[in-house]
């Protein structure tokens, strides 16, 4: 029984020896696999990628300087023809929306040769955008800090120095005269209000008729009649005084209250008082004023 067992052993040992060799080649199969598809699935993603156009330096500024329009763009401002250059530029942009080069010479004509401080600050600010790490951003952060204060003057001017100091004589002007109408205005109804105090009418005095040089002297039989009041005794009686016919003026062109009383020779606040509810500040040509007596 020893004798026939050992062949038995020995092809059980060798089968086993044969599954674990094609075990091993199993594994070492799968790990390979394992790494082969990794390394192809990371391909495919930079591919996809590059393809696209997001990669973070995008196409390099040598490949930008050489595209067809760039390069005339670069030969017209040689020529000094910058709206042409301009014209250019920006086929060069619909060519290629991410050169950042194109951005930056637009944005320089602009702000240098053309005067267009907004199209300036947009062509700087998309070439920060494209290219955030540029050796000359903070310049170009500069230039678009320039260009916005330049639009800011532009929408708010600000008036020159000669121009500022004449508007404020003139308001200090405009404020003196204010000042003094309001002065006379303030004497005026001072004036009103002490009458109005006081309101004392003056009594009328009566002197006595003068005796005649010759009169007549009294009969005792005499009679003397009294005519009845409102009787005519033929004597002329003294007429009532006839009121002066109130005075006025038309305003003309030009005219102002200060003036008039100056021409007819009365007080301001005397030409108010004729002239109730009349703004004489604000008078107008043709409108009518009555006059004060002088």
């Amino acid at each position: 029984m020893p004798e026939a067992g050992a062949p038995r052993q020995c092809a059980d040992a060798l089968v086993l020896q044969r599954a674990i060799a094609q075990a091993g080649g199993f594994v070492y199969v799968q790990v390979m696999s394992f790494w082969f598809r990794l390394v192809g699935g990371v391909c495919v993603v930079w591919l996809a990628v590059a393809l696209s156009g997001c990669t973070p330096s995008g196409r390099s500024q040598l490949s930008e300087e050489k595209e067809p329009h760039f390069v005339l763009g670069k030969s017209r401002v040689n020529a000094m023809d910058f709206q042409g250059a301009i014209e250019a530029f920006e086929q060069s942009l619909e060519a290629n929306p991410h050169s950042a080069t194109a951005h930056f010479e637009l944005g320089w004509l602009y702000d240098e040769k053309t005067s267009d401080p907004a199209a300036a600050v947009y062509h700087y600010q998309e070439y920060l955008k494209l290219n955030p790490n540029a050796d000359n951003a903070d310049v170009i952060k500069q230039r678009i800090y320039r260009c916005k204060q330049q639009l800011a003057a532009d929408v708010l001017p600000l008036p020159s120095a000669p121009a500022a100091q004449q508007q404020l004589e003139k308001l200090s002007e405009q404020n003196r005269q204010l000042q003094d109408e309001v002065g006379k205005w303030r004497a005026y109804y001072a004036s009103q209000l002490a009458a109005a105090k006081t309101n004392s009418t003056p009594t009328p005095v009566y002197s006595p008729r003068e005796p005649a040089a010759n009169p007549t002297p009294v009969q005792p039989t005499q009679t003397i009649s009294t005519p009845p009041a409102g009787a005519n005794t033929g004597r002329p009686t003294n007429p009532k005084p006839t009121a002066a016919a109130p005075r006025t003026h038309t305003v003309v062109t030009g005219e102002t209250a200060m003036g008039i009383t100056r021409k007819f020779g009365v007080k301001l606040g005397a030409l108010q008082a004729a002239n109730p509810g009349v703004n004489l500040s604000r008078i107008h040509t043709g409108q009518v004023l009555n006059l004060p007596a002088p």
